[in-house]
C-alpha cells in the first residue's frame, strides 16, 4: 500500500515537474530504446525533422525518411551515410492521403517493420481571421492536422503489430504486465500555439490544438488497450527552422499593428532561437521516457505556466509582459547611446 502511494506521488511529482516553467529533464540512456528499431519522419528535409533522423542514426535506429521538398531530402539522406543504418527516402505531400498510406506500406516492404512515426511536418500562415481566405485555412489544417491524422492512421496498425510480434511468451493479455522486445510510439509535433491563442495566427492555433487533443485521446485509448504502444504530443517554442521562411501570409495583419511581408518574417524568425538539434533531442528523451506532453524551450514552459494560472485572462497578462519587455530595452539602448555620447564628448 504504502508503495503505491509513493509511486503515485513519485508519478504526480513528475508530471508537475514537466510543466514547470524552467524545469529540466536529466537525460537517460535512450540508445537502448531505439536501436535496431525503425523510425519514419515526415517533414525531414530540414529543421527538428532532419536533426531527428540524425540523432535516431548514431543510435542505431533504422529510418524512413520523407518530404516534399526532394534537394533537402537527399541532403539529409547524404548526411546519414557514416552511420551504419538503413535509410529510405520517399518525396511526400502529407496532405496526400493515400500518398501517405502508400508510404506507410513501402515503409513495412524496405524495412519489414516500423516502430515509430515521427509526424512533424508543418507549415505556418500569418493572417487575420477576416482577412484569410478558405484556401489558405485548408492548406494549413490539410498539413498540421490532417497530415499528423492521415499519418498516425496508416503507421498505427503497423507499429502495433510489429511491437505485438515481439511480445515475450507467456504475457497474459489481461495482464497489466504485458511485455516486449520492440518499443511502438506515435509522436505529433504540436506548437507552443497548440496551448495558447495568438492574433494572426488563428489558422495555425486551430491545427495545432486539433493535433494536441488528437492526441491526447489516442494516447489514453492506447493506454487502456496495453499494446506496448503509445503517443507524446510535442509542444515547442520558438525553435530555429525554415517554418518562418516558408510561412504564407497577407496584409491583413497590418488591421492589427503587426507587420507583413519580408518584415512579419523577420520578425518571426527573431522568435526562433531553440536549437533544432537540441529541441530533436529533447523529443527522443520524451517519447522514450514515454511522456505524455513535451514542452520544448523556457517561452513555451513560461506561457503554458501563465496560460494555466491566468485562463480567461493569459493574452492580456501576455501582452503586458511585453510592453513591459519593450520599455525595458528602450530605456537599455537609451543609457547604452547616452553612455557612448558621453564617451565621444
Amino acid at each position: 500500500m504504502l508503495n503505491t502511494v509513493s509511486g503515485n506521488v513519485s508519478a504526480i511529482a513528475t508530471s508537475l515537474r514537466q510543466h514547470m516553467p524552467f524545469s529540466s529533464h536529466q537525460d537517460h540512456d535512450i540508445t537502448p530504446y531505439y536501436r535496431n528499431h525503425v523510425a519514419a519522419i515526415t517533414g525531414a528535409g530540414s529543421g527538428m525533422g532532419r536533426e531527428l533522423a540524425i540523432h535516431l542514426a548514431k543510435m542505431g535506429c533504422h529510418v524512413a525518411l520523407s518530404d516534399i521538398n526532394a534537394e533537402q531530402l537527399a541532403q539529409t539522406k547524404d548526411l546519414l551515410v557514416s552511420y551504419d543504418v538503413k535509410v529510405t527516402t520517399t518525396v511526400l505531400d502529407v496532405s496526400d492521403n493515400k500518398a501517405v498510406e502508400a508510404w506507410a506500406d513501402s515503409v513495412m516492404a524496405e524495412h519489414g517493420k516500423v516502430n515509430f512515426i515521427f509526424n512533424n511536418a508543418g507549415v505556418a500562415l500569418y493572417s487575420s481571421v477576416e482577412g484569410s481566405s478558405i484556401s489558405e485555412l485548408e492548406w494549413v489544417m490539410d498539413i498540421n492536422f490532417w497530415g499528423v491524422v492521415y499519418g498516425t492512421k496508416a503507421f498505427l496498425p503497423l507499429i502495433k503489430n510489429s511491437v505485438k510480434e515481439s511480445e515475450i511468451d507467456g504475457g497474459k493479455k489481461d495482464s497489466k504486465a504485458r511485455k516486449f522486445n520492440e518499443h511502438g510510439h506515435i509522436i505529433n509535433i504540436s506548437s507552443l500555439f497548440g496551448l495558447t491563442a495568438q492574433p494572426s495566427q488563428s489558422a495555425y492555433n486551430a491545427s495545432k490544438f486539433a493535433v494536441r487533443g488528437f492526441t491526447e485521446s489516442l494516447r489514453q485509448e492506447l493506454d487502456i488497450q496495453r499494446c506496448g504502444v503509445s503517443a507524446t504530443c510535442i509542444h515547442p517554442g520558438g525553435i530555429k527552422t525554415n517554418i518562418a521562411n516558408s510561412a504564407r501570409g497577407n496584409d491583413s495583419i497590418s488591421d492589427l499593428g503587426m507587420r507583413s511581408g519580408r518584415k512579419a518574417i523577420s520578425s518571426f524568425n527573431k522568435f526562433l532561437k531553440f536549437d533544432a538539434s537540441a529541441a530533436a533531442w529533447i523529443i527522443l528523451q520524451a517519447a522514450a521516457t514515454n511522456q505524455p506532453r513535451c514542452l520544448i524551450g523556457s517561452d513555451a514552459k513560461m506561457i503554458d505556466a501563465v496560460q494555466r494560472v491566468f485562463p480567461a485572462r493569459y493574452s492580456k497578462v501576455l501582452n503586458d509582459v511585453n510592453k513591459l519587455s519593450r520599455q525595458l530595452k528602450g530605456k537599455k539602448r537609451a543609457k547604452t547611446a547616452n553612455r557612448k555620447a558621453a564617451i565621444v564628448n
